[in-house]
């Protein structure tokens, strides 16, 4: 508590007011007395929202709705006036601490029985809350008091009746999102419709805080936008929660509202059985004994007396600033810091929560009743106004950069490699059997590494994945071309492989990662979706130009030279989050899925060479199908699967995925087409910025108002069209017969990918992000392998793409199937606000 001032009033209604108790985004709250002597909390609202009509009408709807809650766990709704000229509200008064006080500054973290306690009677509380027609929005620890016998929930201040969620209330009007942004349930952060299951997500975040003392999401620790993101798509990290809460708190954390158990289960659940329990008290001995002291000198407070100071109507109360703000760096390692009040969000996104003002000292914990619930904007608000959004961080540029030059620098040096074939098998000697090791170790190994490379960079960090896959890459290449042994040459570009297949996964998953505001994730995405799909083109061009001017050995110092600088680039990186201590790898789910791309890739390399299904491709295929299907299998019966969890019970990925192994066999297409029926020069540089605009100024853009699939579709079809003009132009050479064609393959691509991408990891959490991306990359490689046999074997000259008119059927049959199941299984609306693009499960 603190003194009244001389700016306070003497009086709020028939309350005589004694003292301070807090301030917060909607006014003061103060201590005052009855004439028959009774202490209450009175709640006074500042003049700028008296001045408002509209919350003059919601607060009055929401006092008489308060007034209806019942229960032992809540604090009572006692007296009001919505019509003062400064509205205010009366609650009975908690003689207690808040939760965050006692968690953060006089106890620690509570023990298990405490929690269970605890857990029950928030139940309870909610359970009368919502009985009454509202939905409490803001739970949270500074609204949850402690005393002797239990604890209580306070302030229904932001809590609105079920019935006044139309057209009409603040949050249609404003975009604007009422809640606390350490305690926000999905649903408030994506700006949907609320319902009570609202509150038990925000329950579960209570009960992670009372038993570890820290912030679900990591509060406080990131911006704002991090942070929202976190609760939107992130699973919760229940290290420290008592083993046996663990699964109830992890029940109330579900995203899904529909799979929360209801207040009742969680109190029947949580109710102390007395023919095992110990009659024990809810609280240890030490807190028990500071409540005690907290309500003596409660009794014996006096408020000073102010000389002179007369009564002065409830119209001229000001709210005072808010106390000074502490430097959060000097406080102690091993205490918590203190959660914000929820002061007024500022009009545009902040960097972060800001630091908390300091707790008024005082002999004794104050009862702190909470403030009013921060009004913070919404993602889906701050992205429309362009002067709202803040300046994407130089980190995040730098991440998109090295993301992109490390997927560059494996394309370029395995179209170096496609396109040297006969240099390279000149000047080695190797025979056909050896050209054909040459290129299928790569792909072998590069395909068979993949999940195992998505989840490692999970569970190390992209950053430490990427700097030593990139550094093993240039190992690799320049062992490779300083060598004139061939099996060494092999065993370097087996390497070359396995950094490959923790790159790639690795890269997009920091590029993910890395942008959390919707507008600049999908700018991100446009731009990794241009290298995706003109890297190719690039690297025949570059690499064409190397090999012609000096020598392929000279090309692969080049590629080690740029993997090196890439390298030194992401040490410059902030470091990321690597997974728990509890996240472990599903060792026997590697296998599976590795063995099935291994029995896949060679099986097709086989049918390549064999020109027929022998007995070593059938085998293969066989053998691939079962070890998938039992990796599918095991995903969704083990408690740590290697892909995320549900991740393929979602249709819409899950035929995403299969969308991206169709196409990837079609697109593979794209570049020998070009290079064939064009001017190589002009018609893959013209054929490099449509990709680019397809992805960078259509997709990207109209990823937020199109539905995906329909992306997807209009991008596939008019890559298959490209294809068809292409094909009809026997051998003319010029550039303006084949413009119409490149331009419609290549803006088709770059329209494609993007959604492709948005779609494959959206709603996956951040430490997922790597198993999600290596899935992806998967099945891309799976349509580069199948595209292979289509083009007729390891293409290694454009020159044998002659007689491309007779499979461009072929190729376009593959898209055409490919937009047919993107189209029927791909489901959504355009990207949420968190960043993601929603599926429906």
């Amino acid at each position: 508590m603190e003194q009244l001032t001389d700016e306070d009033p003497a009086r709020i209604g028939p309350y005589r007011l004694i003292a301070r108790l807090g301030a917060g985004g909607m006014g003061l709250v103060y201590l005052g007395r009855s004439e028959a002597g009774r202490t209450v909390a009175v709640k006074v609202v500042q003049a700028e929202y008296a001045g408002h009509p509209e919350f003059r009408r919601r607060f009055a709807r929401e006092v008489a709705a308060a007034r209806k809650v019942g229960g032992s766990w809540t604090a009572a709704v006692l007296d009001a006036d919505p019509e003062a000229a400064v509205p205010w509200v009366a609650t009975q008064y908690v003689p207690g601490p808040d939760l965050h006080t006692v968690v953060a500054r006089d106890f620690g973290p509570l023990p298990e029985h405490s929690v269970r306690t605890l857990a029950n009677r928030l139940a309870l509380a909610l359970g009368a809350v919502h009985a009454a027609g509202l939905i409490h929005r803001d739970l949270k620890p500074s609204n949850v008091l402690v005393t002797v016998d239990g604890p209580r929930v306070i302030d229904f201040g932001i809590a609105r009746a079920m019935d006044s969620l139309g057209g009409d209330s603040l949050h249609t009007r404003t975009g604007m999102l009422i809640g606390s942004p350490g305690f926000m349930s999905p649903e408030q952060v994506r700006g949907l419709a609320l319902t009570p299951a609202s509150d038990v997500f925000c329950l579960g975040a209570v009960l992670v805080y009372a038993a570890t003392g820290r912030f679900l999401f990591g509060a406080r620790d990131t911006g704002l936008n991090v942070h929202l993101f976190r609760v939107a798509e992130e699973e919760a990290d229940l290290t420290g929660v008592p083993q046996p809460l663990a699964e109830l708190v992890g029940a109330c954390l579900h995203k899904d509202p529909a799979r929360r158990p209801s207040p009742a289960e969680v109190a029947a659940r949580t109710e102390p059985d007395p023919a095992t329990d110990p009659a024990t008290e809810w609280l240890p001995g030490p807190v028990l004994a500071q409540l005690g002291r907290h309500a003596a000198r409660l009794l014996d407070y006096a408020p000073a007396q102010r000389a002179g100071a007369p009564d002065r109507p409830p119209a001229a109360v000001t709210p005072a600033a808010p106390p000074p703000v502490p430097d959060p760096r000097a406080r102690s390692p091993h205490t918590p810091p203190a959660y914000a009040p929820t002061l007024p969000a500022p009009a545009g996104p902040s960097p972060g929560f800001g630091p908390a003002p300091s707790p008024a000292p005082s002999p004794a914990p104050s009862p702190s009743p909470s403030p009013s619930p921060a009004v913070v904007p919404s993602p889906a608000a701050t992205t429309t106004p362009a002067r709202n959004q803040a300046p994407p961080p130089a980190g995040r540029r730098r991440s998109l950069v090295v993301a992109a030059v490390a997927q560059l620098v494996v394309v370029l040096d395995d179209v170096m490699f496609r396109s040297a074939g006969p240099m390279v098998q000149a000047d080695t000697h190797l025979s056909s059997d050896g050209m054909y090791q040459l290129f299928g170790v790569y792909l072998l190994v590069l395909g068979g590494l993949l999940p195992l490379g998505g989840r490692v960079a999970d569970l190390v960090g992209r950053r430490r994945v990427m700097a030593v896959a990139l550094a093993l890459f240039a190992a690799a290449a320049v062992v490779g071309g300083s060598s004139e042994a061939p099996s060494v040459l092999i065993w370097a570009r087996a390497v070359q492989g396995a950094a490959a297949a923790f790159l790639l996964p690795a890269s997009l998953a920091l590029v993910v990662t890395g942008s959390t505001d919707p507008t600049a994730r999908r700018r991100a995405l446009g731009v990794y979706a241009a290298v995706v799909g003109s890297g190719t083109a690039l690297g025949v061009m570059l690499m064409a130009l190397l090999i012609a001017q000096l020598h392929w050995r000279v090309a692969l110092y080049a590629a080690a030279l740029t993997a090196v600088i890439a390298a030194g680039a992401v040490l410059g990186l902030p470091a990321d989050r690597a997974g728990g201590s509890g996240d472990r790898l599903d060792v026997p789910g590697v296998l599976l899925s590795s063995g099935g791309l291994v029995a896949f890739t060679f099986a097709f390399g086989e049918l390549s060479r064999r020109h027929g299904f022998e007995p070593p491709v059938a085998v293969s295929l066989a053998l691939s199908a079962v070890l998938l299907a039992a990796f599918l299998i095991r995903q969704t019966r083990i408690p740590d699967p290697l892909l995320p969890p549900h991740f393929f019970r979602t249709p819409g990925r899950t035929g995403c995925l299969v969308t991206s192994v169709l196409a990837g066999a079609g697109l593979l297409a794209v570049v020998p087409a070009v290079f064939s029926y064009a001017a190589p020069g002009p018609g893959l540089m013209l054929l490099v910025g449509a990709v680019t605009i397809g992805s960078t100024q259509v997709s990207a853009r109209l990823l937020d108002r199109v539905a995906p699939r329909v992306l997807i579709v209009a991008g596939l079809l008019a890559v298959t069209l490209g294809l068809f003009l292409l094909s009809g132009l026997g051998d003319s050479k010029g550039i303006g017969p084949v413009l119409p064609g490149v331009l419609l393959a290549g803006s088709g691509v770059g329209v494609a990918l993007v959604p492709v991408l948005a779609v494959m990891t959206a709603a996956v959490p951040g430490k997922h992000s790597g198993a999600a991306s290596g899935a992806l990359a998967a099945g891309q490689h799976m349509g580069v392998v199948l595209g292979t046999v289509l083009l007729g074997g390891f293409v290694q000259s454009a020159d044998r793409l002659r007689d491309f008119p007779l499979i461009v059927w072929w190729v376009c049959g593959f898209l055409l199937l490919a937009a047919l199941v993107a189209g029927l299984t791909i489901r959504g609306r355009a990207p949420a606000a968190a960043g993601g693009v929603p599926v429906r499960p």
